[in-house]
């Protein structure tokens, strides 16, 4: 077993945060890293091969004491290169987190990526990349949280029920003009233009994805429902 693990690193960066911090502040911290684990737990696996993929599904699988978590069996070269799941997918679709919890998984995770290579638990350019993702994650999980709620009540306001193609999806937008989008499925398709106000169309970027329900009335593409928004 990897020394330290995961788990025993992410444990060390809290205990070192505790002694700067306002107990408010670290409070954010202890949350957005117990997150992490989580997310590492239940999805980082899906990136191993070969024997570290095999290591996990034998302990993870174990009965009783034998059975480990992925936190516990892999050590920290594991935590940076799952940061992009863990703020692009994990804290959007996964968590019911709030303005200040959304802003706070940026901030600490780019603390954390820097922690690491201080450390020397990761390489200075790995850090680099986790630090800008959560430099980014800090503006951009806030931007899509709101665009998402804007998003629903459009869907909710225009909503039909003689809709002849109904698609549920991850859309991506692909081109944005005044009053209109275009989206595209994971099977490729573009779908579009779709109709939105213009101050909101301005608010979607292009690369970024929305999850929900697009319908075909008549010759016209409409956002139907829309779930949550995930930034590129």
């Amino acid at each position: 077993m990897p020394s330290p693990t995961i788990a025993a690193v992410l444990a060390a960066f809290l205990a070192e945060q505790k002694q700067r911090l306002s107990p408010k502040t670290f409070a954010q911290y202890a949350d957005v890293v117990e997150l992490l684990q989580h997310s590492l737990n239940d999805y980082a696996y899906l990136t191993l091969s070969g024997r570290d993929a095999k290591r996990f599904d034998e302990r993870f699988n174990a009965p009783g004491i034998a059975h480990r978590e992925f936190c516990a069996l892999f050590g920290p070269e594991h935590i940076l290169p799952n940061v992009g799941e863990f703020l692009g997918y994990f804290m959007v679709r996964k968590v019911s987190a709030g303005p200040a919890l959304l802003r706070a998984a940026g901030t600490v995770t780019k603390k954390l990526a820097a922690w690491l290579a201080a450390k020397g638990y990761a390489d200075p350019a790995t850090a680099e990349v986790a630090a800008e993702h959560g430099a980014a994650a800090a503006r951009d999980l806030l931007q899509a949280e709101a665009l998402a709620a804007r998003l629903a009540d459009v869907a909710e306001a225009q909503a039909v029920d003689d809709s002849s193609e109904l698609l549920e999806d991850h859309f991506q937008i692909t081109r944005v003009e005044p009053g209109r989008i275009w989206l595209e499925g994971l099977d490729g398709r573009e779908h579009g233009p779709i109709s939105l106000p213009v101050a909101l169309s301005r608010q979607c970027p292009v690369g970024w994805t929305i999850s929900g329900v697009v319908g075909r009335v008549g010759r016209r593409w409409q956002l139907l429902e829309a779930w949550a928004v995930y930034p590129s």
